[in-house]
């Protein structure tokens, strides 16, 4: 949630007005996150978040889109694009694809405790279930193949120690995605990028999930270990939260119940979570893009989760 492209009012207001959405009265650029341009835009009829897509192209983009739209229609809370009179809800602004959803009520919850955990794992399940018969199919574009031609640009920037971790863990998820536990795993359409600022709350309730420009179709326990990675982490040290991984895992489990191959892999997919994310934040740290109000995030974060992860792997049914 950067911004790239800079959208004047006037170019904002052509656009709510196509879509209905009424008159702007307000537009502002919205810091965070590093993929996309993103405003806050409102009319009198609501508010809004317009998005600019940097990297994702036209061809791609429907599938994110629709996604949102048919968890939408399955009482999955999250964003809905808003369609124009002929039904399309890809736009162009500026020369790139655009989309416009409305703003979810409620704010981030940054300091978790169990029972958002909870919520989140029980909202996850529930998503996944819902996404089970959706009719479009995309991969995860930062999947196992994306990490296999990543690793070689971002080992220059790496001390000797760091570039052995990063070598033996992708050599290590390469290995289990051969296997056929790894085969048997339960797959759909997963958000892959559900961190704690990415889902909203009021309270104790939760009242979305947001951010699907990394969805793709994969293993539901990637997801899951996504997710686990963030919520159930200690953010200054990596370390695992016990209790509120529990709470998480278990509320899940209520609403759709663990395969044995999801309990034999967790801690294998908590290694791929973490290493995703270590390569992806190297990737934007060492090579960035311009772009104004854009901060990198730190990938010693990541480091860090992963070693936790291979040294003390979780024990699954500790967390059932």
């Amino acid at each position: 949630m950067a911004v790239y492209t800079e959208v004047t009012e006037t170019q904002a207001n052509d656009l709510m007005q196509a879509l209905n959405l009424g008159q702007l009265t307000a537009l502002r650029g919205i810091k965070g996150g590093i993929e996309n341009t993103n405003y806050f835009a409102s009319t009198h009829q609501g508010d809004f978040v317009l998005t600019l897509f940097e990297r994702l192209t036209h061809e791609q983009l429907p599938f994110y889109l629709f996604l949102m739209k048919h968890l939408a229609e399955r009482g999955i809370p999250v964003p809905n694009p808003a369609a124009n009179r002929d039904g399309d809800v890809l736009h162009t602004v500026n020369g790139k694809p655009a989309a416009v959803v409305n703003k979810l009520a409620g704010q981030s919850q940054l300091h978790p405790q169990a029972v958002h955990c909870a919520a989140v794992g029980d909202m996850l399940a529930r998503m996944h279930l819902a996404g089970a018969d959706y009719n479009r199919s995309q991969p995860n574009l930062r999947g196992l193949p994306w990490w296999n031609e990543t690793v070689p640009v971002v080992l220059p920037y790496l001390n000797e120690t760091q570039a052995g971790l990063l070598r033996s863990e992708l050599a290590y998820q390469n290995h289990i995605a051969q296997g056929a536990a790894y085969a048997a795993l339960p797959r759909g359409p997963v958000h892959a990028d559900l961190f704690r600022d990415n889902v909203m709350f009021e309270g104790e309730q939760l009242t979305g999930f947001f951010d699907f420009y990394f969805a793709g179709v994969d293993t539901w326990l990637f997801d899951l270990a996504v997710c686990l990675n963030d919520w159930c982490t200690d953010l200054p040290t990596g370390t695992h939260v016990s209790e509120r991984a529990r709470a998480l895992v278990q509320a899940y489990n209520r609403a759709r119940p663990l395969s044995a191959a999801e309990r034999t892999l967790l801690p294998a997919l908590l290694r791929a979570g973490a290493l995703r994310f270590w390569i992806s934040r190297l990737w934007d740290y060492h090579l960035p893009r311009e772009a104004a109000m854009l901060t990198p995030h730190d990938p010693t974060h990541f480091e860090r989760v992963l070693l936790g992860r291979v040294h003390h792997p979780v024990c699954t049914s500790k967390l059932l």
